[in-house]
């Protein structure tokens, strides 16, 4: 499939992806059993993924000064992400997780965490137009680091970043929606695309059909909107009016525990591979775009999905990292 790009910016120096976002340990348990401990995080899952197709990727957090903390951080950097905006805190212990998978291979949670506070200092990374900011999950409507994952964001917009927010929100939450309401909103409001699931959005505003979401809470804020759920098809709204349901891709899972992160990974991964630019987006990407993003984003999921990784595996990786270089040698011949 073939994409042309208008001016693409600087291709000799690949945009960048800049994720934000928590990071964890889990500890993945099967029959009651753990069968592994894989570093994780929603956005984190699918920057790793990003890193190791080959994409220039960075990621922004924070984590303890312990054995845990090192092994996320050379996690980061052995999957090429530059984890030069890690924050380390030597008063804090690293956050985990305990997830059990049920008879589906669906993952139920645990968390536990002992941040003393949550400080989140960093300095902002250099941003171009058309690099790529991904955000989401609760930890971009914590109040508690809220200024800074705002201003981060207005930075990242007045650059012009692409941004692309992944609700997450979990039920575990739901007792502070409308605590929270107004952080969602805001995120709706800096986002260029946004990507759900069902229950994302059953949690947040007690609606679960996708045209009612997209036009009750998402399209005044944003256009091009991604409503997954599960099994059943993956449901697509974008500028101008366009609109195409997606069948889901259909297989035995080992684990879907960063299904939805890495579906994520997939779709950035094609805004790049296929030249994609911010102007673009505005004018409203055609049928053949959004065909192509959304199979590279299932791709991605359904890999993920044969593994208790959290992330897409080697294999897979090279195939995309080799699909990717030979896209940008192409666009570049065409410029």
């Amino acid at each position: 499939m073939a994409f042309f790009v208008s001016l693409q910016p600087n291709l000799k120096t690949m945009r960048k992806v800049i994720g934000i976002g928590e990071t964890i340990l889990d500890i993945i348990f099967k029959d009651e059993q753990p069968i592994g401990a894989v570093p994780g995080g929603s956005v984190f899952n699918g920057v790793i993924s990003l890193g190791r197709a080959g994409v220039k990727a960075a990621f922004i957090s924070e984590t303890g000064n312990d054995r845990v903390g090192r092994k996320i951080i050379k996690f980061l950097e052995d999957n090429h992400v530059d984890a030069t905006s890690m924050n380390v805190y030597p008063e804090s212990k690293s956050p985990i997780s305990l997830a059990f998978l049920d008879e589906k291979n669906d993952a139920e949670y645990i968390f536990y965490k002992d941040h003393p506070h949550d400080r989140l200092d960093f300095v902002l990374p250099d941003i171009q137009p058309d690099d790529i900011v991904m955000f989401g999950s609760y930890y971009a409507v914590n109040p508690v680091i809220r200024p800074q994952v705002q201003g981060f964001l207005e930075y990242a917009r007045d650059k012009g970043a692409i941004l692309y927010y992944d609700v997450n929100f979990r039920s575990s939450h739901q007792n502070e929606v409308v605590k929270l309401n107004a952080n969602i909103l805001e995120n709706l409001e800096y986002a260029d695309i946004v990507r759900g699931s069902q229950e994302d959005f059953e949690v947040m505003f007690n609606k679960r059909d996708a045209e009612t979401v997209y036009k009750a809470q998402i399209s005044f804020y944003c256009k091009d909107f991604i409503y997954t759920q599960g099994s059943r098809p993956v449901e697509v709204r974008g500028t101008g009016g366009f609109a195409r349901q997606y069948p889901a891709t259909q297989m035995q899972t080992v684990s879907t525990i960063g299904a939805g992160d890495n579906f994520n990974a997939g779709f950035i991964y094609g805004l790049i591979k296929y030249g994609i630019t911010h102007e673009m987006l505005d004018a409203g990407l055609t049928a053949e775009q959004w065909d192509g993003l959304i199979n590279l984003a299932q791709q991605f999921s359904a890999n993920v999905c044969q593994s208790i990784n959290n992330s897409i595996d080697q294999d897979f990786a090279n195939e995309k990292k080799l699909e990717l270089e030979a896209s940008l040698k192409e666009m570049e011949e065409n410029i």
